[in-house]
């Protein structure tokens, strides 16, 4: 059976840390121009949508061929959860069978390793997939080693299992086990069989403050 996918690129306009990041300009391009380009250019996608609370994201949407969602006002505060955006995403988009969020703030995701995610979400059967980091790290939890024993010599780096830290800058769910987890729960991020996505270094650079964007800009 065909699916039909869509992209879906969130943008709110507040934002605590960095006022209208979404807006800012690295080497003289708005930031969610990126997503949007990574999205359009991976050609997996029958939609690429800008999901906002605000008007002036309507413009770039235009500008770029993409379409434009307004979400609900009282989806565009700081308290506001991923789950409720997806939601309201789904409902209000009764076609779409796999919904991708495709975050803004990883400028550097390109076209392909979008590809690349989405193909792998549909090989692996996944109902919901989260973008990570692979690190071979000495990791602990409130003082205790995660991956490493304190009672045996200090391990190589390259021996250790590697920890899967969020990024982020890509997550999936399929329309079906999304909506049943959410009236059933109240969320569903983590809907039926869950997986994770390994991207690159480059691409962990996700833009929260202005210190971010300075070294996202150099």
């Amino acid at each position: 059976m065909s699916l039909t996918l869509h992209a879906m690129i969130p943008a709110r306009y507040g934002s605590t840390r960095l006022k209208v990041k979404n807006l800012c300009l690295i080497a003289g391009e708005p930031m969610i121009s990126y997503a949007i380009n990574a999205a359009l250019g991976s050609k997996v996608f029958s939609s690429v949508c800008v999901n906002s609370d605000h008007a002036i994201f309507a413009d770039i949407a235009s500008r770029m061929n993409v379409e434009f969602y307004r979400r609900p006002n009282e989806l565009g505060s700081s308290n506001t959860k991923s789950d409720e955006v997806i939601y309201d995403y789904f409902l209000s988009h009764q076609e779409a069978d796999v919904l991708a969020w495709v975050n803004p703030i990883s400028p550097f995701q390109t076209s392909q390793e979008v590809s690349d995610i989405v193909n792998y979400f549909l090989k692996e059967d996944l109902d919901s997939l989260i973008t990570v980091e692979e690190k071979q790290v000495h990791c602990s939890y409130r003082g205790e080693p995660v991956n490493y024993q304190m009672d045996e010599p200090f391990a190589q780096t390259q021996d250790l299992q590697p920890i899967n830290p969020f990024v982020y800058s890509m997550m999936m769910w399929r329309r079906q086990s999304f909506l049943e987890s959410y009236k059933k729960n109240g969320h569903g991020l983590f809907c039926g069989k869950f997986g994770v996505y390994p991207v690159n270094k480059l691409t962990g650079l996700i833009i929260k403050n202005a210190t971010d964007l300075m070294m996202a800009d150099y």
